[in-house]
């Protein structure tokens, strides 16, 4: 319907201009020549030859203008009107030259215009006029269509791109906004539909994953309760054990619980860093508290350390505590052998450098200990998860400290730097 429109608009512009044409072209009749006024006036210049004025022509019909020129071309008179330009421009004009005689011998000419060709030329113009005119307002109509289109069609079409652009990088929380007034109205709002659908089916698969890793992280923290108080008893049952068979028992019993505390442990990191609950509290603490955390992974006095260096140190202590479990925990596992722990103040930090003496790591793997779910070649045969180091990195980053690890010849080496308050 609104094409028809368009079209009815276009032709009666079109029918309107070419009719104004025809009617203007009709009213513009060619000058016609008074051959009695040319006459007249001819008689009258032969009569007052050398006496010519505007008064010789007072009582002229003729309206037509003229110029009268000597032998010479030289003008005597002239009409308002046209000016006397030459004889050969007036040939080529078309004017009507009539000699002037006096005793039979030509004494000059007179040159009656031909306004034909002002005529031909003042239609041109007009209709140049009225052509461009219907052309102009042929665009107008023109541009407010495309406008039109844009606004109902093409801008509509526009917003469904934009939106499908965002439904792919799942960003569904933009609406489609719709005018109601659009042709488009039903189709879009059924996209709209769709985005609200996907968002709340999208909003349900989080909540049964977040479900899923809470349900996992409260498991995991239940069991490891049992599995201390196994260790517990394993412990006590060794100090009061004497024979050996039972003594090889009850440690199978302590490795194993160790085991499953180790691999809770991990699964339990990494239920709470997914669920982003690895919080830190960092606050001003002693240095002396490092001592008491490494006398705490101390089982079997394999680790020998220097005296920490007295300071202020800016930690959040049970992170940290997790941080040297992990470490010291990956050096009983890969390495086996006794561990060295020295410290120093440097630098702005108190550094803390734990050795053990086993095969280190490839220099290859070294760039990718601290990765997420990372296991050297060396694990064979070892549980882990990969999550030890990450986590470790985790914490000292957040507690504005540093972690790195390097090879020696005769063992590896993990740093601790300790941001000093």
């Amino acid at each position: 319907m609104r094409v028809q429109w368009l079209v009815a608009i276009v032709v009666v512009i079109f029918v309107g201009g070419i009719t104004f044409t025809f009617i203007t072209l009709e009213n513009k009749n060619s000058s016609k020549v008074d051959l009695p006024a040319i006459n007249d006036v001819v008689k009258t210049i032969e009569k007052n030859w050398g006496y010519i004025s505007e008064d010789s022509f007072r009582n002229s019909q003729l309206n037509q203008s003229f110029s009268i020129i000597d032998n010479k071309e030289s003008v005597i008179f002239q009409t308002p009107g046209e000016p006397f330009a030459g004889l050969y421009d007036s040939i080529k004009n078309r004017d009507i030259v009539i000699d002037v005689k006096q005793d039979n011998r030509i004494v000059g000419k007179v040159i009656f215009h031909n306004s034909e060709q002002q005529t031909i030329q003042k239609i041109k113009k007009e209709l140049a006029i009225s052509v461009s005119s219907i052309f102009a307002l042929l665009m107008i109509v023109s541009i407010f269509y495309i406008l039109y289109l844009y606004k109902t069609i093409l801008k509509p079409f526009q917003q469904l791109r934009i939106f499908a652009a965002n439904v792919a990088r799942g960003n569904l929380d933009v609406p489609l906004i719709m005018d109601k007034s659009n042709s488009f109205g039903a189709f879009t709002e059924s996209f709209d539909i769709m985005r609200e659908e996907l968002e709340a089916a999208r909003q349900r698969e989080y909540e049964s994953n977040q479900s899923k890793k809470e349900l996992v992280a409260t498991l995991s923290h239940d069991i490891k309760t049992p599995v201390s108080s196994i260790k517990a008893v394993s412990e006590l049952m060794l100090l009061q054990a004497k024979d050996e068979k039972v003594i090889k028992h009850v440690n199978t019993i302590y490795s194993k619980a160790e085991q499953i505390n180790l691999l809770i442990t991990d699964m339990f990191h990494a239920t709470l860093e997914e669920l982003q609950q690895l919080k830190l509290k960092v606050t001003e603490e002693s240095s002396e508290l490092l001592v008491s955390m490494i006398e705490n992974v101390n089982y079997d006095d394999l680790i020998d350390y220097d005296s920490v260096p007295p300071c202020i140190i800016l930690m959040d202590p049970v992170r940290m505590q997790q941080v040297i479990d992990n470490i010291i925990s990956n050096s009983y596992k890969y390495a086996g052998t006794k561990i060295l722990i020295q410290s120093k103040v440097s630098g702005g930090y108190l550094e803390l450098s734990i050795k053990d003496f086993g095969p280190g790591i490839h220099e290859e793997e070294l760039p990718m200990v601290f990765n997420k779910y990372y296991r050297g070649k060396n694990v064979a045969g070892k549980n882990g998860s990969g999550l030890g180091l990450y986590i470790s990195k985790y914490f000292m980053e957040n507690m504005n400290g540093q972690i790195d690890g390097y090879n020696r010849e005769d063992g590896f080496t993990i740093v601790l730097k300790i941001k000093l308050a």
